[in-house]
């Protein structure tokens, strides 16, 4: 079994700062992909950022210069940091992980955290 826990979400002002925290723990045997999304009410899920087992990143347009995504590859975390905050960031944010399990070596499987709310006001 493996497990998705993130932190860090709340209520900040317009210009302000947040880190996102993605935590996976369980019988994991590697990573290979770290990603963040988020949705606001009424829209699709979105890819807000992305790491690569190697380390490469991509970001949306919409964040690019103002957030941050960082990997630990040996306490299984994702990082998230975002400054420069807008009232149009809100939304539910979630981790994406692809992970192998020690249980299904042969297997990788996408699992996604709870979401954490993140809301900007103006």
């Amino acid at each position: 079994q493996v497990q998705l826990v993130e932190s860090g979400g709340g209520l900040v002002q317009a210009g302000g700062s947040l880190r996102l925290s993605c935590a996976a723990s369980g019988s994991i045997f590697s990573i290979n992909y770290m990603g963040w999304y988020r949705q606001a009410p009424g829209k699709l899920r979105e890819l807000v950022a992305e790491i690569t087992s190697g380390g490469l990143t991509n970001y949306a347009d919409s964040v690019k210069g103002r957030f941050t995504i960082s990997r630990d590859n040996a306490k299984n975390t994702v990082d998230l940091q975002m400054n420069s905050l807008k009232p149009e960031d809100t939304a539910v944010y979630y981790c994406n992980l692809l992970i192998t399990s020690t249980a299904r070596p042969t297997v990788r499987t996408y699992y996604w955290g709870q979401g954490i709310q993140v809301t900007v006001s103006s």
